[in-house]
């Protein structure tokens, strides 16, 4: 198996800025499209050599969003993802026996080419947009609401429109594991915490105070870190002083490969709490082991080297998937079990294979009371809104699971989900 590097998602970096943005409807550059559907001998999930079955009917279309060929936040794992799992379902028997065929849509950061990909979305007519992330949800989700299109198990819904749409069926829970990272550093017998946030991402802090009150606390410091300083010094010596023994981390993967730099000269002791997919082997690399052991991870998806993933991890070997990018992390794995669950409910469709197309795809969804990724999450309900916070009422998973780093490496802490709702809500939940 190719060692697959992590290199994750910004954590709701810019949300204020993303929240604030217009639906902007004016002629964007160009789609980046991908598709094939594949019929050629594969190797099983059993590693035995097989012929695939032969596919038929019309392809059952598919759009993932993201940005990949851009100056700023890339997120490659995504489209590798959804294209490794295309070639895997394809050599498996397709979606009901049609084949199915992945457009992968680079909206390159820009308001225009993100209004552009909704738009092909509606031209393609596919059947969903499915397993995307990007901080642009407001300019492509106008075009896929008014055509009915199913936004479909986003790993991190980032923008109002993917957190209230009804069009919108999240899987993953962007930002409530920064309510579990106030849990678990609680609960690991904290005593003075400090927050680090990185400046735009100030929405997570109303949250994160919510479940420090349902523990009776308040943060010492929330320091807010610039997003393109090169050192971290000064913030370092801020967050940890004090007395200060653990920092909860909002803190996209750039920088904090600066601010651990910094951290271990500094000789700092607090425990850091951060992010899946932005903690990680990437920004950690070249410090010292000891100066991040012990350090808290949490995210939405167990950890990659464990069971619920191994297909997912076969189909990347299948795929030459670059091993340079980080599938370990929200964007890679939410992708594949946004694509999984994808095919357990088109399956499901009364009159498939024939009659999956974007209208009956969309209603079976809304009825999915049970749709069960075997670990990836926990089952999810989608006739369940989460009613008592109508901002985040599309949020159906609002779930946990810890990783840790020891001797430098990322490894599972914990395997059960923990569920936040209550915390989230400034309440402490029942033990």
């Amino acid at each position: 198996m190719k060692r697959y590097r992590a290199s994750g998602l910004l954590p709701l970096a810019l949300i204020l800025c993303a929240l604030a943005l217009a639906a902007c409807g004016g002629s964007g550059g160009d789609s980046s499209t991908t598709s094939a559907a594949t019929s050629a001998s594969t190797t099983a999930s059993t590693g035995s050599s097989t012929t695939a079955p032969k596919l038929s009917g019309a392809p059952v279309k598919t759009l993932t969003i993201t940005s990949i060929d851009t100056q700023g936040a890339a997120f490659p794992n995504i489209g590798i993802t959804a294209k490794a799992y295309e070639k895997w379902i394809n050599a498996r028997g397709g979606i009901a026996g049609r084949p199915l065929q992945v457009i992968v849509c680079d909206e390159h950061g820009k308001p225009t080419d993100a209004a552009a990909c909704g738009r092909t979305a509606v031209s393609e007519g596919v059947t969903a947009v499915v397993g995307s992330f990007s901080f642009l949800g407001t300019n492509y989700m106008p075009a896929l609401e008014k055509a009915g299109i199913a936004y479909f198990g986003a790993c991190c819904p980032i923008t109002a429109p993917e957190w209230t749409s009804e069009d919108s069926f999240n899987i993953g829970n962007l930002p409530l594991y920064a309510v579990g990272l106030v849990k678990r550093a609680n609960e690991d017998g904290c005593q003075k915490i400090n927050a680090v946030v990185i400046d735009g991402a100030q929405g997570f802090q109303p949250l994160m105070d919510n479940a420090m009150k349902a523990y009776g606390k308040k943060f010492g410091k929330v320091v807010i870190l610039p997003a393109t300083a090169k050192d971290y010094s000064p913030e370092v010596a801020e967050a940890t002083s004090g007395g200060a023994d653990c920092l909860i981390m909002i803190v996209s993967e750039t920088q904090y490969t600066a601010w651990n730099g910094a951290y271990a000269s500094s000789g700092a002791k607090a425990r850091m709490y951060g992010p899946q997919g932005n903690l990680n082997a990437v920004s950690i690399k070249g410090i010292p082991p000891e100066a991040v052991e012990g350090s808290v991870i949490a995210g939405v998806y167990p950890d990659l080297s464990l069971p619920p993933w191994d297909d997912y991890r076969k189909a990347l070997d299948e795929a030459n998937a670059d091993p340079s990018q980080d599938y370990n992390s929200l964007g890679g794995m939410g992708t594949w079990a946004a694509y999984t669950g994808f095919t357990q409910i088109a399956e499901a469709i009364p009159g498939a294979p024939d009659a999956i197309d974007a209208k009956t795809f969309a209603a079976q969804a809304a009825k999915t009371t049970n749709l069960d990724l075997k670990g990836m999450v926990p089952p999810i309900d989608f006739t369940k809104e989460w009613t008592e916070n109508p901002p985040f009422r599309r949020l159906f998973n609002r779930t946990v699971v810890y990783s840790t780093i020891k001797d430098g490496k990322v490894v599972p802490l914990t395997t059960k989900f923990e569920d936040v709702t209550d915390l989230a809500m400034g309440r402490k939940p029942a033990q």
